[in-house]
């Protein structure tokens, strides 16, 4: 502490009288019963927003840190102790700290934003940054991600907050597409119904939106169609692989080839 805030702490502090510790005390008190009163107030207007509890758990912690710091003012300016200093001394330590944590407080501004704004919530499944896996928590800081292979990923609330986020879960459905090959010999109509047969066997597969086949290229050697159906998203991926297994039998019902990429080599014989 700085050498002239602590001469005048102690020339204060060696002036008091009983009348300066009974205002002091009085003072003291009513800044506690005020601020009591201003929190039960806050907690009321913040029970009756839409925010999310944990947004409004840190706006009443930061209005009651705000709250002491301001009668810790009060009480000492009724000490007779000339607050402009300690005030002086308060903005360079928290210009000191506001530098120091920049990105902890860019972090816990992004947290903010994804706890009010609702963009995602635990369990829901989404992508950001190239990076995909389920909400396993969100805090003020980081937000855990759990990869499909079982990894467990921390993204700082900052880079969620400005980057492209895509969340699957948020509808509530998924859309499969499903690309599959067959021959130029097979009819168009026998590998629909052959597509159509593997949709009816797989389940988890929704009915509306009804799934749909069509051709969409056609190759060198085989004819592509793409399959197109929806499902609850938490069924997605069972029900995409449920699909994938349920072709390759449904194309052998219905005499339809799956074709694979190969190269036919021609041996001509050299006339004499």
């Amino acid at each position: 502490m700085p050498a002239n805030v602590t001469e005048l702490l102690n020339s204060s502090l060696g002036n008091l009288t009983l009348t300066t510790v009974i205002t002091v005390l009085v003072t003291l008190v009513i800044c506690l019963i005020t601020i009591k009163c201003v929190m039960k107030l806050t907690r009321r207007i913040l029970a009756r927003s839409k925010l999310d509890a944990r947004v409004q758990k840190y706006i009443s912690t930061g209005i009651k840190l705000a709250l002491y710091v301001i009668a810790a003012l009060v009480v000492v300016d009724s000490m007779g102790i000339r607050i402009t200093s300690l005030v002086a001394l308060l903005s360079v330590a928290s210009l000191g700290v506001t530098l120091a944590a920049e990105d902890i407080l860019a972090n816990m501004a992004g947290g903010l934003v994804i706890l009010s704004a609702h963009p995602f919530t635990i369990g829901d499944y989404v992508e950001v940054s190239g990076t995909s896996g389920t909400v396993e928590e969100i805090t003020l800081n980081y937000t855990k991600l759990v990869t499909p292979d079982g990894l467990l990923v921390m993204l700082p609330n900052k880079a969620l907050a400005d980057s492209q986020m895509t969340n699957y879960t948020a509808l509530g459905r998924r859309r499969i597409t499903q690309v599959i090959t067959a021959s130029y010999d097979a009819s168009t109509e026998d590998v629909k119904a052959a597509c159509r047969q593997a949709l009816a066997q797989t389940p988890k597969v929704l009915t509306d939106p009804e799934p749909a086949v069509y051709v969409t290229n056609y190759g060198e050697s085989s004819i592509e169609y793409t399959i197109y159906c929806w499902t609850e998203a938490a069924d997605y991926l069972p029900a995409k692989f449920a699909l994938s297994e349920q072709l390759r039998p449904a194309f052998a019902d219905h005499g339809v080839e799956m074709t694979y990429d190969h190269l036919n080599v021609h041996i001509l014989e050299k006339k004499g």
